[in-house]
C-alpha cells in the first residue's frame, strides 16, 4: 500500500468514525445540495427548489453552528505528569505486583509470578460474540478526541483485539481468557484519554480517565476483566540472529505510539486473524510473528521458535495489556542489512538497527535486584516502553528459563 493510499484510507476512516457521530450535519448538507441539483427550468418548480434550496441553508447554518459549539465546549490539556502509581494499588489478585517506571518513557505493571506462569502454563481463550462498544461516557467525547489524537499521525480505524480477562497462575488451566473484537478507533477514545485532562468550559467538569474508569471504588486498578475500556492487545517481540545480533526498528513520527523511538524486532496489535486456536500462546506468537514479518522484511521460514517471555500493564496508554516474547532467527545479521519492511508498513518504521545485547548478562543483572538492566546507550536513551520491557523479560527468561521438559511449547 503506497504512501497516497495509506493516508487516503486514513483520511476515509477518520471522517466516517467522525460522520457516524454527526451524521445530522451531513444530512443538513445533502438537503442543500439536492436543492441544488433539483432546480428545473419551470416557475413553480424553480420556486419550491429555491424555497427548499433556502430552508436547507438555514438548517444546514444552524446545525454547523451548533456543532461548533459542542466541539468548542470541550476544553483537553496533556497530563505530563507520570502515572500516579503510587496512589494506585495494583489489583489484589495480581501475585507479586508492582509497578515499574521507565524514566522519560512511562510506568509499567509487571509480576514476575505472571511471567513465570506463562513460560510453564497454557491459557484457554474464547472470543465473545459481541464487539466491544464505547460507553456512554466514552462516546459523548470520541467525536472531539480523535482530531486530538489523529494530528500528525497516520490512524487506521483497523480491526483489533481487547482482552477481558488475565493470565493469572491461577488461571492456567481453567476457565477461558475472554478476548473482544474491537477497532483502533475505540482504543483512541478510550485508553488513549489517560493522558488527557478533559473540561467542559460551561460547567468546570472535569474527566479524568486515570480516577474515574481505571480504578474501582476501594482506589486499586481494575483488572481486564472489570474495565470498561477497549484494552487492545499489544504484542512484541526482539529476534535475535544466529550471530547474536538484536534488531530493533526505529519508528516513524507516523505511528500512534512510540514516536521516532526504537521499537521491538516486531510490534504492534494483535487482530482477528491471530484467532486461529483456542490457545493464548499461539494467538499472542501469532500476531508477534505476523508483525515480525511486515516490520522487517523476514520470511516465516527465517523464524525458529518464538518463545512467550512476559507482560505488562501499560498504565499511561489506560493499562492496555502487553505481551513479549523472544524470536530466535535462522539467519545472520548480514542476511538481513538489505531487507526493507512490507510496502503497508514503510510510512511508519523509519529504519532498522541491530545491536549487540548480552541477554543472560542483563538477566544475571535482573535476579540481583535491579529494576532494569544497564544496556547500551542507544537503548537507554532513544528505547520506548515495549522495547524496554521486551529485553528485560526476554534477559528474565535467559537466565530463568524453567527446564526444558516444563515449558510451553509452540
Amino acid at each position: 500500500m503506497g504512501k497516497l493510499t495509506n493516508r487516503a484510507r486514513a483520511k476515509a476512516d477518520y471522517l466516517w468514525f467522525i460522520g457516524s457521530r454527526e451524521w445530522p450535519v451531513f444530512v443538513s448538507a445533502l438537503g442543500v445540495l439536492l436543492g441544488l441539483v433539483t432546480l428545473v427550468p419551470s416557475a413553480v418548480g424553480i420556486v419550491l427548489s429555491v424555497i427548499a434550496l433556502v430552508l436547507g441553508v438555514l438548517t444546514l447554518t444552524r446545525d454547523v453552528r451548533m456543532l461548533r459549539g459542542r466541539w468548542a465546549a470541550w476544553e483537553f490539556a496533556t497530563i505530563a505528569a507520570p502515572f500516579p502509581h503510587a496512589d494506585v494499588p495494583p489489583p489484589a489478585s495480581y501475585p507479586e505486583a508492582r509497578y515499574l517506571e521507565l524514566p522519560g518513557r512511562g510506568t509499567a505493571l509487571v509480576s514476575d509470578a505472571i511471567d513465570r506462569a506463562l513460560w510453564t502454563q497454557r491459557f484457554p481463550v474464547e472470543v465473545a460474540p459481541d464487539p466491544y462498544r464505547l460507553p456512554a461516557e466514552l462516546k459523548a467525547t470520541a467525536p472531539y478526541v480523535l482530531p486530538l489524537r489523529a494530528h500528525g499521525r497516520l490512524l487506521f480505524n483497523g480491526k483489533v483485539v481487547g482482552m477481558r480477562g488475565e493470565p493469572l497462575p491461577s488461571v492456567g488451566h481453567g476457565a477461558p481468557i475472554r478476548l473482544q473484537r474491537t477497532r483502533f478507533f475505540d482504543a483512541q477514545c478510550s485508553n488513549e484519554l489517560a493522558t488527557l485532562r478533559i473540561a467542559r468550559r460551561d460547567t468546570d467538569e472535569v474527566f479524568d480517565l486515570r480516577r474515574q474508569m481505571m480504578v474501582d471504588t476501594a482506589g486499586r486498578l481494575h483488572t481486564l476483566a472489570e474495565s470498561r475500556l477497549a484494552d487492545i492487545v499489544g504484542v512484541s517481540t526482539v529476534a535475535v540472529t544466529t550471530d547474536g545480533w538484536v534488531l530493533v526498528v526505529l519508528q516513524s513520527n507516523r505511528n500512534s505510539a512510540s514516536q521516532s523511538l526504537l521499537a521491538p524486532s516486531g510490534s504492534g496489535s494483535l487482530e482477528p486473524r491471530d484467532l486461529d486456536g483456542d490457545d493464548l500462546h499461539d494467538v499472542v506468537r501469532a500476531g508477534m510473528e505476523r508483525e515480525l514479518c511486515e516490520e522487517t522484511g523476514l520470511r516465516r521460514d527465517e523464524i525458529v521458535r518464538t518463545t512467550i517471555t512476559g507482560f505488562a500493564r501499560w498504565m499511561d496508554r489506560g493499562a492496555k495489556p502487553e505481551f513479549f516474547g523472544l524470536t530466535e532467527l535462522s539467519v545472520t545479521r548480514q542476511d538481513l542489512l538489505v531487507r526493507r519492511p512490507n510496502r503497508s508498513e514503510r510510512e511508519f518504521t523509519a529504519a532498522t538497527r541491530f545491536v549487540e545485547v548480552d541477554l543472560a548478562a542483563y538477566g544475571r543483572e535482573l535476579a540481583g535486584g535491579a529494576d532494569l538492566p544497564s544496556l547500551p546507550a542507544l537503548l537507554t536513551d532513544s528505547g520506548s516502553v515495549p522495547l524496554l520491557l521486551a529485553l528485560r523479560a526476554a534477559a528474565r527468561w535467559t537466565v530463568g528459563a524453567p527446564r526444558e521438559e516444563d515449558r510451553v511449547r509452540p
